[in-house]
């Protein structure tokens, strides 16, 4: 299980803290799911088409979800087993947490920059 989900924890980009997150290009849109151990910098790559491929060929630039974890091992796994999930599985747990598919990157960076 992860150690938080949603946008509760303040500390996304510590060397021993791993991230499971969700992109979204809109709500309902196409979904893109990555590990991470620095969640900012990561969905910032994302965002600005840094990272080729998928989110960039597809424009799924808004957070939508995200785990943190202590444990790569864990987060991984998690990662692979998310991917495998049917695509409703996955809009339900955003929906549970996020039912605005509002994008978190700008409230987590703010509360970053307070932390």
């Amino acid at each position: 299980m992860p150690a938080q989900a949603g946008i509760q924890e303040k500390t996304v980009n510590s060397s021993d803290q791993y991230f499971v997150y969700m992109l979204a290009g809109r709500k309902n849109g196409t979904l893109y799911i990555g590990v991470t151990n620095n969640l900012l910098k990561r969905v910032h790559q994302h965002k600005t088409n840094l990272v080729k491929g998928f989110t960039e060929k597809y424009g799924v630039h808004r957070l939508v979800y995200f785990e943190q974890y202590r444990d790569i091992r864990a987060a991984i796994d998690r990662e692979k087993r998310m991917k495998r999930w049917k695509r409703q599985w996955k809009i339900n747990l955003i929906e549970k947490n996020n039912p605005e598919w509002k994008d978190l990157f700008d409230e987590l960076a703010a509360s970053c920059a307070y932390a």
